[in-house]
């Protein structure tokens, strides 16, 4: 007995014609560059977040030469909102290695793409299937929900059990052609209708054949990972300013939360801000104005940022002797990258 034909991508790719995204700046024109940049992006990060941001980029940035030439402190002041730097500080790096090691162009090999910083298997299938119409599977987290969906499949998709099970559907599933098309389609369909709340299943082009539905399972797939807390850390951010009003900046580790962003410094109690304050400015600690409270989450804890600020301080020598700290007149902030919520705290206590 023969199987019947798989159409799943077939009804993707007829749901894309009439209802997918098809204006999407990444998509005119297609270069492997512009897809790429977009594909980073997109990492964890809606489209309506990402496309003002992408067009900013690529107006600094038009070629992969340009953002190799460019500094990190450029290109982190592009992306300064955004969130999860460490994708820009990969960007960068990548755009420097494809020019040492690839000609100045994106590789079209899955296993040398994988090889270069925060690109990995996913992300390399949909640059192949984007940029040159390659047969290449992705596995994103739109397509990890429509797949457990449609095929019933229970377990944390990014077990290592789950997700291999996972990779080896959505390579069954690949049609022979337009690929480009069927990549955006699978994304789309995930994004805009077999959404995580409230999934449009009565307009869904796979409803004859999706297990969860058929088994009133829909809203408890795809399974949630096991939770638990996320743990709660306090720091205080001492926003100095000297007589002009300038506010001094700390380039952050290169390494961990913020990595190479210009911050405010940062305390985990007042004995070491006091510590701080003695070793680098001229004043008084106790004179310090408590602001509000800022809570951020991070992926694996919460943050709460109690600032300290001072006005009309001056600097100690250190200062002047330390390439990680900086006057910044409060009009060359935009020329830096800045964690989000510091720079919103700049902006709320701007003179007015």
């Amino acid at each position: 007995m023969n199987n019947p034909p798989d159409t799943f991508a077939s009804r993707l790719l007829d749901w894309f014609d009439h209802s997918g995204r098809h204006d999407l700046p990444w998509q005119h024109p297609r270069t492997p560059y512009r897809v790429w940049l977009a594909e980073i992006m997109l990492q964890q990060t809606q489209v309506k977040t990402v496309m003002p941001y992408f067009d900013r980029f690529v107006s600094a940035f038009p070629t992969l030469a340009d953002l190799a030439r460019a500094s990190l402190d450029e290109v982190l002041a592009q992306w300064s909102g955004l969130g999860y730097y460490a994708r820009a500080r990969n960007l960068h790096a990548t755009a420097r290695l494809c020019m040492e090691l690839h000609g100045g162009d994106l590789p079209r090999d899955h296993d040398a793409l994988v090889a270069l910083p925060g690109i990995g298997r996913s992300t390399a299938g949909a640059i192949l299937a984007q940029a040159w119409g390659d047969r290449s599977a992705i596995l994103d987290g739109n397509v990890k929900r429509v797949l457990t969906r449609y095929h019933g499949i229970g377990g944390w998709p990014n077990s290592p059990a789950v997700e291999k099970e996972l990779w080896a559907l959505a390579q069954a599933h690949l049609p022979d052609a337009r690929m480009a098309d069927y990549t955006q389609a699978q994304m789309d369909f995930g994004a805009t209708l077999c959404t995580r709340q409230n999934p449009a299943c009565m307009l869904c082009v796979l409803q004859d054949d999706c297990a969860a539905l058929r088994d009133g399972r829909v809203e408890e797939l795809p399974t949630s990972r096991p939770g638990k807390p996320l743990p709660e850390r306090s720091a205080l951010v001492l926003l100095a300013e000297n007589a002009a009003g300038e506010v001094l900046l700390q380039r952050r580790p290169p390494t961990g939360i913020w990595a190479s962003l210009w911050s405010l410094p940062e305390a985990e109690s007042h004995e070491q801000a006091r510590e701080w304050f003695s070793v680098h400015l001229r004043g008084d600690y106790d004179h310090a104005e408590a602001l509000a409270e800022i809570p951020h989450v991070f992926t694996h804890y919460r943050l709460r940022m109690h600032p300290l600020r001072w006005q009309a301080l001056a600097a100690r020598d250190v200062v002047r002797d330390n390439d990680d700290l900086r006057w910044v007149a409060r009009a060359d902030l935009v020329s830096l990258g800045l964690p989000a919520p510091i720079r919103k705290l700049l902006g709320e206590q701007a003179p007015r």
